[in-house]
Formats: C-alpha cells, sequence, structure tokens
C-alpha cells in the first residue's frame, strides 16, 4: 500500500469518526427535546451523562489527527484538512456541552406546560439540529457552496431566538409569577442559538479547509 492510498485510508476513518461524533451530538439535541417535551427527566439525565462519550469521541479524534500529522507530514490542502477537522471537533464538543446545558435546564423547569407555552422553540431545536448535520456533511465532502448556503441558515436560528424573546415577554406579562421558568426558556433559547453559531463555525473551517482563507481573508 502506497502512502498516499493509506493517508487516504486514514482520511477516510477520521471522516467516519467526524460523522459518528456529529450524530452523537444530533441525538442529543433531538433527546433533549424529545424528553422537554415528554417530561421524561430520565431522558435528560441520559443527555447529561451521555455528554461524556461526546468528551471520549473529541480526544479520540484529536489523537487520530495528530498521528496522522506526525506519521504522514501532511502539506497543503492535506494539511488544512486535518488541521481544521481539530477546530471543527472542538466545535462539535461545544455543541454537546449546550445540549447537556439545556438538559439541565429541563430538569429545572419540571413543568408539563413548559414545552408549549414558547411555541417557537421546537422549531428552533430542528433547525439548529440540521444546522449541525448539514454543516459536518459539507465539511467531509468539502463543498463549499453547501457550507455557504447553511451560513445564511443562521439567519432563521437568529429570527426564531427572537421569536422565543417575544413568546417570553408575553409570559412574563400575562404572568409575573413565572419570571425563573421564563428565564430557563430563554436560556433553553440562548444554547440553541450557540448551536447554529458553532455550526456556522464548522462551515467556515470548510472555506479554510478547501481554499486557505477564512471569512474571505488568505491565510495559508
Amino acid at each position: 500500500m502506497t502512502v498516499r492510498v493509506t493517508y487516504e485510508h486514514e482520511l477516510e476513518e477520521l471522516n467516519k469518526d467526524l460523522r459518528e461524533m456529529a450524530l452523537m451530538v444530533e441525538r442529543a439535541i433531538e433527546q433533549t427535546f424529545v424528553a422537554f417535551e415528554d417530561q421524561n427527566y430520565t431522558l435528560a439525565e441520559d443527555v447529561i451523562k451521555g455528554d461524556r462519550l461526546v468528551n471520549d469521541m473529541e480526544r479520540s479524534i484529536e489523537s487520530r489527527c495528530l498521528s496522522l500529522i506526525l506519521r504522514q507530514q501532511p502539506v497543503a490542502c492535506d494539511l488544512r484538512q486535518i488541521s481544521t477537522a481539530l477546530k471543527v471537533v472542538t466545535d462539535l464538543e461545544r455543541i454537546g456541552d449546550h445540549a447537556s446545558d439545556i438538559a439541565e435546564l429541563i430538569l429545572r423547569i419540571r413543568s408539563e406546560h413548559a414545552y408549549h407555552i414558547v411555541k417557537h422553540l421546537p422549531a428552533m431545536a430542528q433547525e439548529a439540529q440540521k444546522m449541525v448535520h448539514d454543516a459536518v456533511e459539507a465539511f467531509i465532502t468539502q463543498d463549499l457552496e453547501e457550507a455557504t448556503k447553511i451560513i445564511h441558515m443562521d439567519d432563521e436560528v437568529d429570527s426564531l431566538f427572537n421569536k422565543v424573546k417575544n413568546d417570553v415577554i408575553n409570559l412574563l406579562k400575562s404572568s409575573p409569577d413565572q419570571a425563573d421558568q421564563g428565564i430557563d426558556l430563554l436560556m433553553i433559547a440562548k444554547y440553541l442559538e450557540r448551536i447554529g453559531d458553532h455550526a456556522v463555525n464548522v462551515c467556515e473551517w470548510t472555506e479554510f479547509s478547501k481554499t486557505g482563507a477564512l471569512k474571505h481573508v488568505r491565510i495559508m
């Protein structure tokens, strides 16, 4: 097996790991909102416990990337692809953290009505989850056009965040005694907004990996 064939095989294995890690954080987001809707607090606790597996996967991928760099000594676009994979796993780990943060808030809220009070939260969660999935696929396939589309999807997440803020304001006007719950619901939306921001980061790393430019500024 030639050096190049070996490198491409190891890159395929790296991409498999990235897909697996992305799937883990996507499931965490999805399970968090299933737990929220169904008041399944055991599932919310499972999401929190599962964050350790995401952290373990981050370390495993980092080790694989560093091993590839040391053994294969890649240059130019090959080096950019591996070095940006290290950045992508950091963003995925943070997404997993935010899903865990949301699960902790759900455990604190513990209300059968909360899920339906802020009507735009479920749509925001679906949009953020889709952004994560599509962003990682764009990075793996090095699809710059798709990455650009996903960056624009963040505008919809930001718009939904503003709608959630209005939902919470209306809640506080009608039920001032639910101020604590309103703040917790707003924090859930804030974590979802941050998840969208991390998906945008992944898309920007795709641009760097593909072109050597970050936010249209040439770096290498």
